[in-house]
């Protein structure tokens, strides 16, 4: 009795969740999936499945085929916005990704053909932030033991109560099936729609962490700083005064020990703005004033 009620209720959930996912015909081989984002024609998706620009198709829950136009994309973060024609379109329910937790039954869902398929799993590791390979920020670190069927990239991660949970991609991570949470797909969004890309600031500069002496150890209480390898001259690091051999130990008033560190603090909101940068010279501490610049 208590196996039957489970079964119609993940039953259920893939009836309701179905109503917003979509087919996206982005690439040379087999159609995958993408997410009603708005009502308004908004689709989400994985980037990595819309391999061309143009000649893009939405296959739409009540069986249309539409053409769509490519908003924008963040490769970093493997997500990418469409936009359709259409009507009657039902916008995915999302749940914060801070009612997860480790062992709760969820669905991974994709639409590569005409009609919805399911697959069923648990949450098996929760995570803090995390980078990914391509320096992307994820908010949460979200693993599942789902097998990714072929197509299912861009479909969404669904709570036995039909409620969308993130978006999967096997992109990321290779050989763990991962999905990027609500609050990252909701900033990657809002950037993508404003200006078509996600803003990532720029210094210029090639870095290798290194060990600092113990008398700057206790003074700034820290153990490792960002060794200059390289400085373009036409950077904006050049052009703010750092040189080679300096050593990063901050930024913005934040400690920088990893290269993690660095980028942390070259997110787009900082594009444009002059931030102070604390370095090692000549085994004295200085700070700099850098402009940061945006990544093309």
């Amino acid at each position: 009795m208590v196996l039957q009620q489970l079964s119609d209720e993940l039953a259920a959930a893939v009836e309701t969740a179905g109503k917003s996912i979509v087919r996206i015909e982005g690439r040379k081989r087999m159609p995958a999936t993408g997410l009603v984002w708005s009502a308004d024609g908004l689709i989400i998706t994985a980037h990595h499945v819309v391999t061309r620009d143009e000649n893009l198709f939405v296959g739409l829950p009540n069986g249309d085929s539409v053409s769509a136009a490519l908003v924008g994309r963040d490769p970093s973060t493997d997500l990418a916005l469409l936009r359709v024609e259409g009507s009657g379109l039902t916008a995915a329910q999302w749940t914060e990704s801070d009612r997860l937790a480790v062992g709760q039954l969820v669905l991974a869902m994709g639409r590569p053909g005409r009609t919805v398929q399911a697959t069923l799993g648990v949450i098996s590791a929760l995570g803090d932030s995390w980078r990914t390979p391509a320096g992307g920020g994820i908010d949460r670190y979200v693993q599942t033991d789902i097998v990714m069927y072929p197509g299912f990239s861009g479909g969404p991660l669904v709570g036995a109560s039909g409620a969308f949970l993130g978006l999967n991609t096997s992109a990321l991570l290779r050989d763990f099936s991962v999905a990027i949470p609500v609050p990252t797909l909701r900033r990657v969004a809002e950037a993508v729609l404003k200006h078509g890309h996600v803003r990532r600031g720029f210094l210029g500069v090639g870095a290798q962490p290194v060990r600092l002496p113990d008398s700057l150890v206790d003074q700034l209480g820290q153990e490792t700083g960002l060794l200059l390898m390289s400085v373009d001259a036409d950077s904006p690091a050049g052009k703010g005064g750092l040189l080679l051999g300096d050593v990063i130990v901050g930024m913005g008033g934040e400690r920088v020990r990893h290269m993690d560190d660095l980028q942390a603090q070259l997110g787009g909101e900082h594009v444009g703005q002059s931030i102070p940068v604390r370095v090692i010279r000549g085994g004295q501490v200085q700070e700099v004033a850098v402009v940061v610049g945006e990544r093309s």
